[in-house]
């Protein structure tokens, strides 16, 4: 029987997440918000729109939430050349592709920045399919992401593992019935990504792939 992989990107297999830290705070400091940086970190893993009103309340419009992301974007885009895939992170999509694994991508990013995130992790050959903010109504934590990453994959959740960095990755996996596996390369605490689903907990993909053989993904 098919197994499918699903994966998350940002903080799970490139490292990004400071990056977006960085990049959200100076789109809310331009438009005269003053959000702590640590809290814009626990927010990361969130879409847009809903990482604005998670930090921001009920306060911003639609259009301010547009105008706040665009400004995101703009300043995030300026690192798409420079992206850094995290250690081992191609070489875990390959194993696992050649151990017989559907390795399918489950990520708020889309268009350009997907892109530049492909090329970041190089291992565009075994990866079967991706489910993009494109492609989902709702957002992590919802379900509707792995939901649809099943739906690309052809398999059920019960013969499905999900690997990601957030809470919010690990909510929208249980949510979907899936195994959920943690790294921690994101910047978010072991004991917060088991209380949010996590069955498992490694470092960065590295050590996943090194113990691959006694991990959910065996």
């Amino acid at each position: 029987m098919k197994r499918a992989a699903v994966f998350d990107v940002d903080g799970t297999l490139v490292d990004t997440n400071h990056l977006h830290v960085v990049t959200w705070w100076e789109a809310f400091r331009q438009a005269g918000h003053r959000v702590p940086m640590h809290a814009v970190h626990r927010a990361i893993g969130l879409g847009s729109a809903d990482l604005v009103a998670h930090l921001l309340g009920d306060g911003p419009d639609g259009s301010e939430a547009d105008e706040l992301s665009a400004a995101h974007k703009a300043l995030y885009a300026q690192y798409f050349d420079r992206l850094p895939a995290l250690r081992d992170a191609g070489s875990l999509l390959k194993r696992l592709h050649g151990d017989g694994w559907t390795v399918v991508l489950a990520t708020s990013a889309s268009g350009s920045e997907l892109a530049a995130l492909r090329r970041a992790i190089d291992a565009d050959e075994a990866i079967a399919a991706t489910a993009s903010a494109d492609d989902v109504t709702e957002g992590k934590p919802a379900p509707e992401p792995v939901e649809h990453a099943l739906e690309l994959a052809g398999v059920p959740a019960e013969r499905a593992v999900l690997v990601g960095d957030t809470v919010w990755d690990m909510r929208a996996g249980s949510k979907a019935g899936v195994h959920c596996v943690g790294v921690l390369c994101g910047g978010i605490p072991r004991a917060d990504l088991e209380e949010a689903g996590a069955r498992a907990v490694y470092a960065d993909p590295a050590q996943l792939l090194a113990s691959l053989k006694d991990s959910p993904l065996a």
